[in-house]
């Protein structure tokens, strides 16, 4: 099992910066983590993913380029700097893991939230204009 706990939502002004957090706990041997994000009456949609193995990170085209995905091992958590917000991005965030292996999997799995096992509670970010 894991646990993940988000940290880091709140309320912003467009243009403004925010850092999520979601710590990691368990015994689960994970093999990379995603944020995921759902707006009212919309479908959770992937953000972006980091894989273990070289911290290789996966961007959804809509945060490309403002919003970063990172991972400190030492104490098992992974941020998402999001910088350069707008009024779209108002979601409430998940951070998922997976126990799936990378190597030799479909393009693109990553993006697909039932490939991740372990989630978080989720928190809300939003964006005034």
């Amino acid at each position: 099992q894991v646990q993940l706990v988000e940290s880091g939502g709140g309320l912003v002004q467009a243009g403004g910066s925010l850092r999520l957090s979601c710590a990691a706990s368990g015994r689960a041997t994970t093999s990379g983590m995603a944020w995921f994000r759902q707006a009212p009456k919309k479908e959770r949609e992937f953000v972006a993913a980091i894989r273990w193995t070289a911290s290789i990170t996966y961007y959804a085209d809509s945060v490309k380029g403002r919003f970063t995905i990172s991972r400190v091992s030492l104490n098992n958590t992974v941020y998402l700097q999001m910088n350069s917000l707008k009024p779209e991005d108002t979601a409430v965030y998940y951070c998922a893991a997976t126990t799936a292996a990378w190597y030799g999997a479909p393009t693109g799995w990553y993006a697909d939230n039932r490939n991740y096992g372990y989630w978080g509670q989720g928190t809300q970010v939003t964006v005034s204009s």
